[in-house]
């Protein structure tokens, strides 16, 4: 299989974490970005031929990947491909996703394999691509999704399936259907290389542009489409709701292990920072604290990443704080996101709500 990361067209409510870099590379847990899920399960299962189709605001993005060193993926044949999207002459506008891997059809041709798998970066998980290859040879599928049930999806943005039970899917909707059914798709699509190409020039010649809505939907009658039920954690981050619920998510033991602690490890840029200093009275209860911290306050339910900074008398709970953040003297900070180096100045008092977080946005001064 060679290995698609698909960010045209990913949905994007993350307000201020993404005003100046896209989904792909919004930190997550202390130290990760959402890309390196996809990239981590792409490169576990064995595919060493990846690329990642762009849109906009990637700079953080190329920045993060580099060479793809992090995840074996700096080699001679295959590897890594950073594949920026063609704009529009007419508009200037960047068009869908069958345009841009028209545009990039070279890339198609010249790989060896005979399977891509596309996915998105906005979800977190742990999964082994390779089963759902086999699960996809033994269908005889055209098309195979990969799925999960719904427990607890309230707040992001998804597509609604449903499927038979043998597996075959017959509907598939937005997330602004009606479909009741909880099965959710996870925007992970194996097929041949030969159908995405044929798929791209037919659907292309008829004026359609959206892989999934034109290309799969419209044609689910026709083609033999079925779902892979994927059983692990699974978090879909494409809003702020979601963000911060399925980062909190990660201070319950079991998620954190389920997710970083299998067999198949999940890679990340590499940062050489110190271990995190606790000064004399400080205190931290459930909280993830990366290399780096300095706490001289007090940290409850949070999760804390490199370099951050916590003054004395400082509360900060129930937080999520981003890189390089200083929080002066008895600041107390309650259900909020902070972007990167934002600092709070002494005595403030921020506090939002679980529903609807307080954010601040890159480099805010408060």
């Amino acid at each position: 299989m060679m290995g698609v990361i698909n960010l045209v067209n990913e949905p994007d409510d993350l307000e201020e974490l993404t005003y100046s870099r896209c989904v792909a590379s919004v930190p997550f847990g202390a130290r990760y970005r959402l890309i390196d899920f996809s990239l981590s399960n792409m490169v576990n299962s064995g595919i060493d031929n990846v690329a990642v189709f762009t849109q906009h605001k990637y700079r953080s993005l190329m920045d993060h990947l580099g060479s793809g060193k992090e995840w074996d993926l700096d080699r001679k044949r295959g590897g890594l491909f950073i594949l920026p999207a063609i704009l529009n002459e007419t508009t200037g506008m960047s068009r869908g996703d069958l345009f841009q891997f028209y545009s990039h059809r070279d890339y198609f041709y010249r790989a060896r394999e005979e399977y891509v798998i596309i996915s998105r970066s906005h979800i977190v998980c742990n999964i082994d691509f390779n089963a759902v290859l086999n699960y996809h040879l033994e269908q005889n599928a055209d098309i195979t999704v990969v799925y999960k049930r719904a427990d607890d999806e309230e707040f992001a943005k998804f597509r609604r399936l449903a499927v038979k039970d043998d597996g075959q899917i017959t509907v598939m909707e937005d997330h602004s259907g009606r479909l009741r059914t909880d099965n959710i798709s996870l925007e992970m699509y194996v097929m041949s290389k030969e159908l995405l190409l044929d798929m791209v020039e037919s659907c292309l010649a008829q004026g359609y542009d959206h892989l999934v809505r034109d290309g799969i939907m419209k044609n689910i009658g026709k083609l033999g489409v079925y779902g892979y039920l994927h059983e692990g954690h699974t978090g879909i981050v494409n809003t702020i709701q979601s963000y911060y619920k399925h980062s909190m998510q990660l201070l319950n033991p079991k998620v954190w292990r389920e997710l970083f602690f299998q067999k198949e490890l999940i890679y990340t840029k590499i940062k050489d920072e110190p271990p995190a200093k606790y000064m004399e009275n400080s205190s931290a209860r459930n909280a993830l604290i990366a290399n780096g911290c300095v706490i001289e306050g007090k940290v409850e339910n949070s999760i804390l990443f490199r370099g951050v900074k916590i003054r004395k008398g400082a509360y900060v709970k129930n937080s999520i704080i981003l890189q390089n953040c200083e929080i002066e003297e008895n600041v107390i900070i309650e259900n909020a996101i902070l972007d990167k180096d934002v600092f709070i100045s002494r005595g403030r008092v921020l506090t939002g709500d679980k529903q609807a977080p307080f954010i601040a946005s890159k480099t805010k001064v408060i």
